[in-house]
C-alpha cells in the first residue's frame, strides 16, 4: 500500500506542507522547516513563498486526528 501525501493535523506551524511531507519521507519536519527557511532566505523568497502557498491550496489535509 502507498502512502499519500497529505498536509499534517498533528504538527502544523502555518498550514501543515512540511509536516506532511516529513511523516511522508520519514524525516523529522523541524529538519524539512529549517532547510526550506534557509533556502528561502538564500535565493530571494519568493519562489519558496509561492510553492508553499501552491502546495498548501493543492495537498489535501490528513483525515487522521
Amino acid at each position: 500500500m502507498t502512502k499519500k501525501l497529505t498536509r499534517s493535523n498533528q504538527d502544523v506551524m502555518v498550514s501543515g506542507v512540511l509536516g506532511g511531507l516529513g511523516e511522508h519521507l520519514n524525516v523529522d519536519p523541524t529538519l524539512l522547516r529549517l532547510v526550506y527557511v534557509l533556502l528561502a532566505i538564500f535565493t530571494s523568497g519568493f519562489p519558496f513563498i509561492l510553492f508553499y502557498i501552491i502546495a498548501a491550496i493543492i495537498i489535501p489535509k490528513s483525515d487522521v486526528y
